[in-house]
């Protein structure tokens, strides 16, 4: 499979990493907004290089595929086989601070709980 590097004159998101899947999609403006086209996918992402100037991602590419246009949105998405985002044991704490002098009143909080093992 071909590689693709694109290149980027301010940083991305610092959460892209790589592994991840890169997509593209190409807008066009109705009634002042932009309007999602189509997804394409462009690859995972084999390696991130950030420089003063610019910052690189270079993905696996399926030559087949429409290529992303200088103007195209790219974002990425992650395996979420590995990146999972839950507390895990038996045990969690949080502590909430009003760093205000102002009185401040807090509605709501949930928190996820699953059980990781007997």
């Amino acid at each position: 499979m071909a590689t693709i590097s694109i290149q980027f004159p301010t940083p991305i998101n610092i959460s892209a990493q790589v592994g991840d899947t890169a997509y593209f999609s190409d807008t066009t403006t109705s009634g002042g907004f932009s309007v999602n086209n189509n997804l394409n996918l462009i690859g995972v992402i084999d390696s991130i290089t950030v420089t003063t100037t610019n910052t690189t991602i270079v993905c696996q590419f399926d030559q087949d595929t429409p290529s992303p246009t200088q103007t195209s949105f790219i974002f990425f998405s992650k395996d979420n086989l590995v990146n999972t985002g839950s507390l895990l044991g038996y045990y969690g704490e949080v502590t909430f601070v009003n760093s205000s002098v102002e009185k401040a009143e807090m509605y709501a909080t949930a928190c996820e709980v699953t059980e990781s093992s007997k």
